[in-house]
């Protein structure tokens, strides 16, 4: 990890602040979600669209109907909403007259005050083998989007999303073609798509392609990797290499590779069956927290580059009614808003962030005499397998950017042991407590892990949720006294975006 100089950040601010189209042209932040009902236990649409806006990044939701109490209850949100015909119902709408009325019934009484962003036609129409669905969701396709057309609404999109299954082969990537009999259903699906500027949907999982001695790869996490002899390119995620056949085997079954890729699900089981392989809150959070980041850093892929993906999570909500554990446990949270775990979409802590589902409105404050638990204190260390080379990268890098690291120089109560382990994870430690206390922020390529067990020792106290450690240099402040007028006249949109471009110019130079 190279050090990041400071004059280049407050480049990027100075070009984000000026009056130009920088923060126009800027990666987004946002993340969507699959909004599910498979439950007896979730709370009504109109408090979950307001949990959404209030309190986390979401920005987009996909349901699997056109449920009208949400369509309804995410009006004026901001957030969009995917809807979607249910498989049974695609034969029905390959006629334009019943495309139209579909249109009228379950799209022209929300919109726009609902921001619907795409129509799904079906869902894995190909994994799931009914022939006569198979045959009418193209037409059915085609009829919504002339009906859309008809209606004036040209800014909702036609598209149905498709299992992997739909792959012959995908590893390594070079390899990837589609299924004999659906590639003959998929090219004219993907010449709509080119001829319609709309996006094939694809639904990646690679939860669902791991074997034990692949797990660190399918989650993020440091492995061997993949090397393609065929493209010369490495992989060292499976959710890249899944990305990286698709576009293989859309550019050998016709030059498809320049139509737009979204996701239009991904998401990892935080519990399962005992037993059950590669099934942890730990596997759920690295996968999922490493696929936003990845997917909103604008990298794309080693065959994509420079590709920001659109990508909704399964799932929302862990949903009680699901067949099996493992499938119970996909949500980001649980029925009563709390984060089963966090992916970075918080805009609050946790605690704050509860929203109850009797009724109650997010972010008030419980009944008195049911006051929340005080978060758990977390400290950010070297993994164990760490080398003192990656260590010492980590140390020169939290230290070139003002973090307070007096107290592991000499003389200081942290510098004994002087070893290069013992400097880095007092440093660490120091640089997650000062960035906002995120996992991502205890990642340093893999090395770090958060733990719960206090490592501080004799006279060298490790900070926990400090604020200020990170020492302001003179630089910094000189520009912070710069941009402040400048940042009072932006819009809270302005800002999010242009912290994502922030971040997205640091992703590339770190």
């Amino acid at each position: 990890m190279e050090k990041t100089p400071l004059f280049l950040l407050f480049f990027s601010l100075h070009i984000l602040l000026a009056p130009s189209t920088a923060i126009a042209a800027a990666a987004s932040c946002s993340i969507g979600v699959n909004y599910g009902f498979w439950a007896d236990n979730l709370p009504p649409p109109a408090q979950v669209a307001a949990f959404l806006k209030t309190h986390t990044t979401i920005d987009r939701i996909k349901i699997f109907d056109a449920n009208p109490d949400v369509l309804r209850a995410f009006a004026n949100t901001g957030i969009s909403v995917t809807v979607t015909v249910a498989n049974a119902d695609v034969p029905s709408l390959a006629k334009l007259p019943a495309a139209q009325a579909w249109i009228a019934n379950n799209i022209l009484p929300f919109h726009p005050q609902t921001t619907i962003r795409y129509i799904l036609v079906g869902n894995e129409v190909l994994y799931w083998k009914d022939k006569t669905v198979i045959a009418y969701t193209l037409p059915a396709m085609k009829t919504l989007h002339h009906a859309l057309h008809l209606a004036n609404l040209t800014d909702i999109r036609v598209s149905t999303p498709h299992a992997l299954s739909f792959l012959a082969a995908s590893e390594p990537p070079s390899t990837g073609m589609f299924r004999r009999f659906d590639a003959a259903i998929l090219r004219p699906i993907l010449d709509f798509h080119n001829r319609t500027k709309t996006p094939f949907m694809v639904n990646p999982y690679p939860f669902f392609g791991f074997r034990p001695e692949t797990l660190d790869y399918a989650v993020f996490r440091p492995n061997r990797g993949l090397y393609d002899k065929a493209t010369r390119k490495n992989y060292t995620n499976m959710f890249d290499e899944q990305m990286d056949a698709i576009y293989i085997a859309m550019k050998k079954l016709g030059n498809y590779e320049g139509v737009e890729i979204v996701i239009a699900e991904t998401g990892w089981p935080s519990a399962g069956d005992p037993n059950q392989p590669g099934v942890s809150l730990e596997n759920a959070l690295s996968y999922n927290g490493n696929v936003v980041k990845h997917v909103n850093s604008g990298k794309g892929t080693p065959l994509m580059p420079n590709r920001t993906f659109e990508t909704y999570i399964f799932a929302l909500f862990n949903e009680n009614l699901k067949a099996s554990v493992s499938e119970r446990n996909y949500g980001l949270f649980k029925p009563d808003f709390s984060p089963v775990y966090d992916v970075g979409v918080m805009r609050s802590t946790p605690n704050q962030a509860q929203a109850p589902a009797n009724g109650g409105t997010p972010g008030k404050a419980p009944p008195s005499g049911d006051s929340p638990a005080p978060a758990e204190k977390k400290w950010c260390v070297p993994r164990p397998e760490a080398s003192d080379e990656a260590l010492q990268r980590n140390l020169d890098y939290v230290c070139s950017l003002g973090v307070d690291c007096r107290p592991i120089q000499s003389g200081g109560p942290c510098f004994s042991p002087n070893t290069v382990r013992s400097h880095a994870s007092y440093a660490m430690n120091a640089y997650y407590q000062s960035h906002g206390r995120e996992v991502y922020n205890c990642d340093f390529e893999h090395t770090g892990v958060l733990t719960s067990s206090d490592p501080s020792y004799e006279t060298c106290s490790y900070p926990v949720e400090g604020s200020k450690m990170l020492e302001q240099k003179s630089v910094v402040k000189a520009a912070a006294s710069s941009v402040s007028a400048r940042l009072v006249g932006l819009t809270v949109q302005q800002m999010v975006v242009a912290t994502c471009f922030v971040v997205s110019v640091l992703f590339h130079l770190v």
